[in-house]
């Protein structure tokens, strides 16, 4: 008998009508709804979905996503079943007080930027027992949730050749975005809080909120429920593919699809990976999905103990 409830939050942000455009994120997180529904038993009163798809009610601003994440997590209680599926730009942001270190940030359709230290934050509000599953299709993922147990990263991949010719990156430059802000704000710093704070006020990532010393205080090192699954290492880009008959989607979570359509029984989150890094590598890809969390949650099934053993139809 199933435990607890099954929570999610897919966010699909293919930039329409800008520079920065990308076609396949909206058609990601409708085929990851479906297998969460088919496979997973999810009931889709219990799954929001934000996309900035013309004429969408609520569109996956920085606030609108912290403000669905949040209100997910208040909802949990142990036992409870919590996953963020995002599907879109990232980005690198550089730490002006460690110079050449950097941290990753998904971005939102309005560049108010959430940073690791957000989900970090969400992560240790998780109650005991109940578990949040992030998988980011985006660039520059490994390692987005902060102080995390690397699993399966950089030290686990092979080179390969090069991605096909018809794929795009899911990286916005810092540069661009801090660009970008800049000209919102008329401000003349490099200082990219600076410009966040600005802009989006109480709406800004923590990181930018709060002072150094009161993100180490939360900053968890102990064992917790958090599990990464990121469509590549930090370093790396991640995909956004236009197939030859035109249908669009993320390379990487094309990939976590097709693994579950050929393995019908529970797989646990190691093996999500390892399989989803098999799948990219046949098909030519560079990017090295990575898997983040607990030596025990690396050998649970992926979204516990919910996984079915009907493949998908």
């Amino acid at each position: 008998m199933e435990k607890g409830k099954k929570l999610a939050v897919l966010v699909g942000c293919n930039y329409p009508n800008t520079k920065n455009a990308l076609h396949g994120c909206h058609n990601d997180v409708l085929a990851m709804r479906d297998v969460l529904i088919n496979r997973f038993r999810f009931d889709s009163k219990n799954i929001e979905l934000l996309t900035d798809k013309p004429g969408s009610l609520v569109m996956p601003t920085g606030a609108n996503i912290m403000k669905a994440l949040h209100q997910m997590v208040d909802q949990a209680q142990p036992g409870d079943v919590l996953y963020f599926h995002y599907s879109g730009h990232g980005t690198l942001i550089e730490k002006p007080f460690l110079p050449f270190s950097k941290e990753e940030a998904i971005v939102p359709t309005d560049f108010n930027l959430i940073t690791n230290v957000d989900f970090r934050y969400l992560v240790n509000r998780v109650p005991k027992g109940a578990t949040f599953t992030v998988l980011s299709d985006s660039c520059h993922s490994g390692e987005l949730i902060d102080k995390e147990k690397e699993q399966i990263g950089p030290s686990n991949h092979i080179n390969e050749d090069s991605s096909p010719s018809c794929s795009k990156p899911k990286a916005i430059p810092y540069e661009s975005v801090l660009h970008h802000l800049s000209s919102m704000t008329n401000i003349n710093t490099t200082d990219i809080g600076t410009h966040l704070l600005q802009v989006f006020g109480a709406d800004a990532s923590l990181r930018f909120r709060l002072p150094r010393v009161e993100l180490d205080f939360f900053k968890s090192l102990k064992q917790d429920e958090g599990i990464l699954l990121s469509g590549c290492q930090t370093d790396e880009t991640s995909a956004d593919v236009t197939s030859e008959k035109g249908m669009a989607y993320g390379a990487f979570s094309n990939a976590v699809q097709l693994v579950f359509k050929e393995n019908s029984g529970p797989l646990t989150n190691r093996e999500v990976i390892t399989l989803a890094r098999k799948v990219l590598r046949m098909q030519q890809f560079e990017q090295h999905p990575c898997l983040y969390c607990s030596d025990e949650n690396a050998e649970a099934a992926f979204l516990s103990q919910y996984a079915t053993a009907s493949p998908i139809t």
